[in-house]
């Protein structure tokens, strides 16, 4: 009899902590994140070419400002900054005019910005005559210097 109650008791003090363990396991499986944002993620290119559907990519770069900066890209944080002070409208980044004087060479480079800013998606694109134009547009520009 002695025998059934110390396993009766072992039985029931394995349950009562196995019981403990799962509630703890639960718990943490279901905390709720510190703070909701939404997703502001890009990839920007750069090709040769005219068009985005035809241009051969030369460079790519992966851009994510949501939670906080980070990608590829070789400097996040400004380029964050720059979408956010634009609303995430990569069109309103580019100098119309640059002051650097260019060939009239036609050898066209594309850019792209395909995503999602803060929650919305977007997808841009912007070709210039040559490098030189691109470079001369976009240089001062750290969301498009990659």
């Amino acid at each position: 009899m002695r025998h059934v109650r110390t396993l009766g008791a072992t039985a029931l003090a394995t349950a009562a902590g196995l019981a403990l363990i799962g509630t703890a396991l639960i718990g943490t499986a279901q905390a709720a994140p510190e703070r909701l944002y939404p997703p502001s993620a890009l990839v920007l290119t750069l090709g040769q070419g005219d068009s985005p559907e035809t241009a051969r990519i030369v460079r790519a770069v992966t851009l994510s400002c949501a939670p906080t900066p980070g990608g590829t890209h070789p400097s996040p944080a400004s380029a964050c900054a720059e979408l956010a002070a634009s609303g995430g409208d990569l069109g309103a980044l580019t100098v119309r005019s640059g002051d650097r004087p260019c060939t009239r060479e036609w050898a066209p480079v594309t850019i792209t910005g395909d995503g999602v800013w803060q929650g919305r998606r977007i997808s841009w694109s912007e070709t210039y005559g040559n490098a030189c134009e691109q470079h001369a547009r976009t240089a001062s520009v750290a969301a498009l210097a990659f």
